[in-house]
């Protein structure tokens, strides 16, 4: 973002930064549960979907976010790569290491979707086989004297003889009330899984978007304080040389020295930041590792779209991601109770085979076997109803859950309005706070250039524009942020942040 002195403003507070910041990342955290029905429902619950994490909170507690890394490809391009917003969100989405993990977990919960559904589907192998035998009749318990009647030697042995086999095998389930309820309860979790990786889509564009306008704020930081250093240096070679005219003492010279000195330092600890912004930037991008790159984009003050709460909470509670995701998982919980319950009821099984069978391939004739099983539970030991408490449990916490996140979105709907309003005011104040302080530090100057009087009020109006300065450049990246929550909280972060960061 192109500094200019006459809009830029400063942050006296950043509290108001942080308030913003915490309302930024969502924190997905993974883990895996099995029912106790054996169905592997998508490894998040719902209540590990928090509202809104500040990113730097992730950081200071030591946690390893993944949608604070990526998986970086490529080797760096000579020269400095120029990097829009919009070009920063797509390689997120494709590199980001939180939504590789996430595609990974949809992947894993559609193969436990068809392990249930094989219990539904028929179960057909084959065999071929060929064999030589021979046996012993005494040791199958037939009498040698006995065989000798039928011209088998005394030493009861039968054969060489060869038998060949081929043949085929199938099971079906008729009627399994346990798969059927199985097979349902994975169907919910592969559309939870669905929505968690929209879900993490959400995020990764949340994220970057953050990453992305702390990389535009740092740099307007970096551009004010090198303005206010060469506005300090030009103030003290103005005391020099009033001093050595004897217009002025000593100490307002010192004075403009120490003042220059500050505002070097400044300078400094902005650039490092700036730096620093940009490596956690290019980290959750997946750029290559010494990757030198410039921002395209400028993200200048723009008011949010109108909006009314009612508005907002219906269109957050259609759009949500993680909503849906927590829909999904109450259903998929209420699929596998069904399943432990059905473990009362009989099921029903038809098997058979069918093949050829004979001394040699070419003399042999056709069997087959067809068998019918009905399995009747009597006493399971208490198996069955453990197993039921389990799911009723499970049950319990998924609607529990959807209650809860229900509410909090309202919340984080709320708060994000609040933020909104909260952070445009601020903008409007801060502009008009740049104006006074420039208009400050120029009567400052005129009093101390014609001997008025000493440079106390100087250095005092410099720190007063390095203030609102400051203060316009957190108010403007607090009301930015702001969109960007507003726009995770009603579940259209995807699409809204592109059009939000699309400015010039």
């Amino acid at each position: 973002m192109e500094y200019k002195p006459q809009r830029c403003l400063h942050i006296g507070n950043l509290v108001n930064v942080v308030a913003c910041c915490v309302a930024l990342c969502v924190s997905l955290s993974a883990q895996t549960m099995t029912t106790s029905t054996g169905v592997t429902p998508l490894t998040q619950p719902a209540n590990a979907q928090p509202g809104v994490q500040g990113i730097e909170g992730l950081i200071s507690t030591g946690t390893q976010n993944p949608f604070l890394g990526s998986n970086p490809s490529g080797e760096p391009t000579p020269g400095v790569l120029q990097l829009s917003a919009t070009d920063a969100i797509d390689r997120g989405l494709r590199y980001n290491l939180g939504l590789l993990l996430s595609s990974d977990q949809t992947e894993a919960v559609r193969g436990a979707r068809y392990r249930a559904l094989a219990d539904l589907l028929p179960n057909v192998t084959a065999r071929l086989s060929a064999t030589e035998e021979q046996i012993s009749l005494a040791a199958l318990g037939f009498p040698t004297a006995a065989a000798a009647q039928f011209g088998v030697p005394a030493i009861g042995i039968v054969g060489p003889f060869n038998v060949f086999d081929a043949r085929a095998f199938a099971t079906q389930s008729v009627l399994d009330l346990v798969a059927i309820n199985k097979t349902r309860a994975a169907n919910e979790n592969i559309r939870a899984a669905d929505w968690n990786y929209r879900n993490a889509r959400e995020v990764v564009v949340l994220v970057v978007g953050g990453e992305y306008l702390a990389v535009i704020a740092d740099t307007s930081r970096v551009q004010a304080a090198q303005a206010q250093f060469d506005t300090a240096e030009a103030l003290y070679s103005q005391a020099v040389d009033l001093h050595n005219a004897g217009v002025v003492a000593a100490i307002d010279v010192l004075r403009a020295q120490v003042e220059m000195q500050a505002f070097r330092q400044r300078l400094v600890a902005t650039r490092n930041q700036l730096d620093k912004q940009k490596l956690a930037l290019a980290r959750v991008i997946g750029l290559p590792q010494g990757q030198q790159f410039a921002l395209t984009t400028d993200v200048p003050y723009s008011p949010a779209p109108p909006t009314t709460i009612d508005e907002a909470l219906q269109r957050a509670f259609k759009q949500r991601p993680d909503y849906q995701q927590a829909q999904a998982l109450e259903a998929a919980a209420q699929r596998s109770r069904d399943a432990s319950v059905a473990e009362y009821y009989p099921s029903l099984q038809v098997s058979g085979d069918y093949g050829v069978i004979g001394p040699h391939i070419s003399n042999s004739h056709g069997t087959f076997t067809l068998a019918g099983g009905l399995k009747i539970p009597i006493f399971e030991g208490g198996r069955v109803h453990g197993e039921v408490l389990q799911a009723d449990a499970l049950l319990r916490q998924r609607r529990q859950e959807v209650s809860d996140l229900r509410a909090r979105i309202e919340n984080d709907v709320r708060t994000s309005l609040f933020d909104i309003n909260s952070a445009a005011e601020l903008v409007e104040v801060a502009q008009g706070t740049v104006t006074l302080a420039e208009q400050q530090l120029v009567q400052a100057r005129d009093r101390f250039s014609a001997g008025i009087a000493d440079n106390i009020q100087v250095i005092q109006a410099q720190e007063a524009v390095a203030t609102a300065h400051e203060n316009y450049i957190a108010s403007l990246n607090a009301h930015n942020l702001a969109k960007l929550n507003l726009a995770r909280a009603l579940g259209s972060a995807e699409v809204s942040t592109k059009a939000y960061l699309g400015g010039k």
